[in-house]
């Protein structure tokens, strides 16, 4: 009798059943998704963004489709703090599934704050910081792409909560490896990566940008093979683990996050497509396993032959 594959993954302190994950801003806060996808199957549940207080958003419209991608300028909008421990956790503590939280603010001081908020709430994993919005307090610089900000961003988290820390990193950096390095330094237990890629639709008879924001955020197929190339640099760089998304639709792109360098992966954009694709791949990964006799996911994380 054959035992099963071993699909557990450690991210630091966090443990999992599976590296399979659901990224931030693609599964809402999982009430949405529960009826279509069992949420236990899945390595950890990452809920939409959330702020300190309620966040309207950017004014519509706010997505577009284009060739094997889509483009989003949600603008973030969730119901803060208090609204999410109202509305969602006691919800989604029903479930046996890890919760990861993805924060933001508009200054390093409210990002501390909202983790300092979930640092002793029952119920959080672990806390996933975005730092990919506007840093409006000091101008048009974001704090996912200037290595001040950053730097600073992660180190008031840390200090802010015990929960694992795990900053979420931008794409559109001239060296990826720079900042996870910034990351470990900081305190953090696990990086992930990539967020969304900065892009623009114009609609070419009205000559005016499609969003209502002019310019938004690209994930699906068409990021995957530049999301993979960072995991392989970040990951490389590091010795805490990378979570690596951006494109996977199924089994194979998850295997090749995992093989370049990976611990886990989180499912985005497909989720909107075809909701299973998460659980989907799970079962995509148990079978690679049982078809090349590995006994462990972790014997093919880096395994990257080169």
């Amino acid at each position: 009798m054959s035992v099963e594959p071993d699909l557990s993954v450690a991210l630091g302190p966090l443990r999992l059943r599976n590296p399979v994950m659901v990224a931030s801003g693609t599964f809402g806060y999982g009430p949405e998704y529960a009826d279509l996808v069992d949420l236990n199957r899945l390595g950890a549940l990452v809920v939409k963004g959330i702020s300190l207080e309620p966040w309207a958003g950017n004014p519509p419209p706010r997505t577009v489709e284009t060739a094997s991608g889509l483009i989003n300028a949600i603008g973030l909008q969730n119901p803060g703090v208090d609204g999410f421990l109202r509305t969602y956790l006691p919800f989604l503590r029903r479930f046996d599934v890890p919760v990861i939280v993805n924060i933001w603010g508009r200054t390093v001081e409210e990002y501390a704050a909202v983790a300092r908020r979930f640092d002793a709430v029952e119920g959080i994993a672990a806390i996933e910081l975005n730092v990919s919005c506007p840093n409006i307090k000091e101008g048009s610089r974001t704090f996912g792409t200037n290595p001040d900000l950053f730097r600073r961003t992660v180190a008031a988290a840390r200090a802010a909560t015990r929960r694992p820390l795990i900053p979420k990193l931008a794409p559109n950096v001239g060296d990826i490896a720079a900042y996870a390095r910034m990351a470990e330094e900081e305190g953090a237990d696990a990086v992930s990566l990539i967020n969304s890629i900065p892009a623009l639709a114009v609609d070419v008879e009205t000559r005016r940008p499609v969003l209502g924001n002019v310019t938004g955020g690209l994930s699906g197929p068409a990021i995957f093979p530049i999301a993979l190339k960072l995991v392989w640099e970040a990951a490389r760089a590091v010795r805490i683990p990378a979570i690596g998304m951006g494109g996977i639709a199924g089994p194979e792109q998850a295997l090749a996050f995992l093989v370049a360098g990976a611990s886990a992966v989180a499912v985005g954009t497909a989720n909107f497509v075809h909701p299973p694709t998460a659980v989907e791949t799970v079962e995509g990964l148990r079978a690679y396993l049982r078809r090349h006799g590995m006994g462990t996911i972790r014997e093919l994380v880096g395994s990257l032959a080169l």
